[in-house]
């Protein structure tokens, strides 16, 4: 007999700029379990909302009025009406599929999940020798500062209840985004995990990632992270996870899915 199993209502924010070629292989992928899609559009030149809009007719569309994947993601974020938000990108180099071992840790009781490269389960075929270097000295810096065991930070594939947004209090806007989040989330005292992911090479066109730009950026992130509080500690006797639950008292108020 098949098992029904509940889950929370799932965002997924997608940050686009001229993603359109790809969004045929990122959207149809998406499972079921997700109930509201955001994509946050910087600018597109090409006919990324239109494809947006015929591949996924229930997707919102933000159109970004700064620039930079922080300013999107935030934008993205703010909009959010899902208890768990999901951090998508749209070239395919993260596969949709990974989204439920996201919100299994989540439900497990996890306040942010992050994905890794680097844990057994997870790889890359997307990675230079150069950005591999780079991501592990800045992860070394992380864990020596912080005290923490990070074994990917420059990876954005992450996932986390809404209401830690309450206490992280992001603020970037760039592809430092994706460190911040880590930062911050270990500052505001949340439970963290990592999840294995694999990456896959992006599909279609340039990465807008500029190596040793977006490096320095994430290394003056990590400083600044170090000499200031910018969070809001949540408190010990808080979990999202058991809010959602005593919360949900009726299956009816979450997504149902047949296992």
């Amino acid at each position: 007999m098949q098992e029904a199993k509940y889950y929370p209502n799932i965002s997924v924010v997608i940050p686009t700029r001229n993603e359109a070629e790809n969004l045929y292989h990122t959207l149809p992928m998406i499972p079921s379990i997700v109930t509201e899609v955001i994509l946050v559009d910087g600018h597109s030149i090409d006919n990324t909302i239109e494809v947006a809009k015929s591949l996924y007719p229930s997707i919102r569309i933000l159109e970004q009025t700064g620039t930079g994947k922080g300013d999107a993601m935030r934008l993205g974020f703010a909009n959010c009406t899902g208890d768990i938000i999901i951090m998508l990108d749209a070239d395919g180099s993260a596969h949709p599929a990974e989204i439920y071992r996201f919100v299994e840790a989540l439900m497990a009781g996890y306040d942010f999940a992050k994905g890794s490269r680097f844990i057994k389960g997870g790889g890359s075929d997307d990675l230079t020798w150069l950005r591999r270097l780079g991501n592990y000295g800045l992860c070394a810096f992380v864990n020596i500062l912080f005290g923490q065991k990070y074994s990917d930070l420059c990876y954005g594939y992450n996932a986390f209840w809404r209401r830690s947004l309450d206490y992280a209090h992001l603020d970037c806007t760039g592809f430092e985004i994706e460190t911040q989040i880590c930062l911050r989330m270990y500052k505001s005292k949340m439970k963290i995990t990592e999840v294995p992911s694999m990456e896959h090479a992006r599909i279609h066109g340039q990465s807008n990632l500029r190596t040793f730009r977006d490096g320095w950026r994430v290394l003056k992130t990590i400083i600044r992270e170090r000499s200031l509080s910018g969070v809001t500690p949540k408190p010990q006797d808080v979990s999202f996870t058991s809010e959602y639950e005593s919360r949900t008292s009726s299956p009816s108020l979450s997504t149902e899915v047949t296992l």
